[in-house]
């Protein structure tokens, strides 16, 4: 995918996703995301909100499913795609230019949220983000021979460090 526009945006949803389905049958979903930039004012002691950015976003086939099942308007959303530029004319005859991303990847951010994600029945590896609850097979998992639980590599866990930054903004 030489000479394409990667980009890689955060933003909330502005409308629920959108499921189409093509003549051929692939499901496409589509949904916008604003993007706002939020900047620390040290003289007002603020945060304050920069101009919005709105992104239409178009995201195909299964994952177009898993999005329109699990992500409604509002949810912050990490979305990386391949930034388009498309124009047309409108009713009136006037030329227009939109930009569009065609999503690769999209999932809710954890910053200030958890999910759940289970896989698709149908394979293939992808998750998606259950709404409710799921069975977890290994919830009731127990260490083998006595062994402790504890830092995965062989070792203690370090001290919790701080998660997040002092300064960082709130969504």
């Amino acid at each position: 995918m030489s000479g394409e526009t990667v980009i890689t945006i955060v933003g909330n949803l502005v409308d629920d996703p959108e499921l189409r389905f093509t003549p051929a049958g692939a499901a496409v979903a589509k949904f916008r995301i604003a993007s706002t930039p939020r900047i620390f004012d040290r003289q007002t002691n603020e945060w304050k909100d920069g101009d919005a950015l709105f992104l239409t976003c178009s995201v195909w086939r299964q994952a177009a499913e898993n999005v329109a099942e699990s992500l409604q308007r509002g949810v912050r959303v990490i979305v990386q795609g391949r930034l388009k530029q498309r124009s047309y004319e409108d009713r009136e005859q006037v030329k227009r230019t939109v930009y569009e991303i065609d999503v690769d990847e999209v999932g809710p951010t954890l910053a200030r949220a958890t999910a759940k994600v289970a896989k698709n029945p149908s394979g293939g590896g992808q998750g998606r983000v259950a709404q409710e609850a799921t069975q977890d097979p290994w919830a009731g998992a127990q260490p083998a021979n006595g062994q402790a639980q504890g830092g995965g590599w062989g070792s203690t866990p370090p001290a919790a460090a701080p998660v997040g930054h002092p300064e960082q903004p709130p969504f």
